[in-house]
């Protein structure tokens, strides 16, 4: 009889709380929070430029502490009453500030982390754990390709701005409208295109309709799930490779964050086929 061999579990990563230093209205539906905080060194940067946290939200009223010992709550709380998670890119790390910005897109009360931004006041406690992350530009690709919405603004922004001044590109940034747009820092040969309106084809479109730049490109796109399903069968057709791709998505039309969540294990949530899916390619 042969022991079955057990997968290693995955390694618990701690959390981290700071505090609000100050909340930065980007523009009408993107709010930047800086954070600082006792525990800033407790958080180990990577290279990726689309790094992220998970975020720890808990109800108020239930008076909990943390770090959040979810397995042991899970013991006394009801399933409603547990701290729940949200993902969220890093915009920006800055070691000699030691702050840490996250930026978040808001749409009044829709949504969990979207209020607690639009609201949230200096001093105020966020936790989280991480990062995570899987992608940063190849300095060695002949150009760059992004497209996204604002959920993907804050990796797209940090892929842009450390590219080498040499770099080439498109990027694609879908947005409400022209209020929403923001300066960027970016190459001069990198091409930027604002799409204005909620419709996920026409971030597909735009990007098919798109002179291609000579060369294989390395492809960044994250953001609305059907917009991504749209894009994928635009890179297919413009024969990207799998290698040459980042591609995820951060959120659905018409879907809770939960719902969405739960659907990505199911066939409607998969952009990507699930034996061949790395990490860079969905978080």
């Amino acid at each position: 009889m042969t022991t079955p061999t057990l997968a290693p579990a995955r390694p618990v990563r701690p959390q981290i709380t700071l505090s609000v230093v100050r909340r930065e209205q980007l523009s009408p539906h993107l709010v930047r929070i800086v954070l600082s905080g006792e525990q800033f060194e407790s958080f180990v940067t990577n290279d990726a430029t689309d790094k992220y946290v998970k975020i720890y939200f808990a109800k108020r009223e239930l008076g909990l502490t943390p770090p959040f010992d979810v397995p042991l709550l899970r013991e006394t709380l009801a399933a409603e009453d547990l701290p729940v998670t949200r993902t969220y890119t890093v915009r920006k790390v800055d070691t000699i500030a030691r702050t840490l910005s996250i930026d978040f897109v808001v749409h009044g009360d829709d949504g969990l982390a979207g209020p607690w931004a639009d609201a949230a006041q200096p001093g105020d406690l966020l936790t989280f754990s991480g990062p995570g992350g899987g992608y940063a530009p190849d300095p060695g690709s002949a150009w760059h390709l992004f497209a996204g919405d604002q959920s993907a603004l804050p990796a797209i922004a940090s892929a842009l701005a450390s590219l080498p001044a040499t770099a080439e590109g498109l990027a694609f940034i879908q947005a409400a409208g022209p209020s929403e747009i923001l300066e960027l820092a970016a190459p001069t040969a990198v091409q930027i295109q604002w799409l204005f309106g909620t419709d996920p084809a026409h971030l597909a479109a735009a990007v098919d309709a798109a002179t291609w730049l000579p060369g294989r490109p390395q492809v960044f796109a994250h953001g609305e799930r059907s917009a991504m399903k749209g894009l994928r069968d635009v890179f297919t057709a413009h024969g990207v490779q799998r290698s040459e791709l980042s591609l995820s998505g951060y959120w659905a039309q018409g879907r809770t964050e939960d719902r969405f969540q739960a659907e990505k294990r199911e066939p409607v949530g998969q952009i990507l086929p699930v034996p061949e899916q790395s990490p860079s390619l969905g978080r």
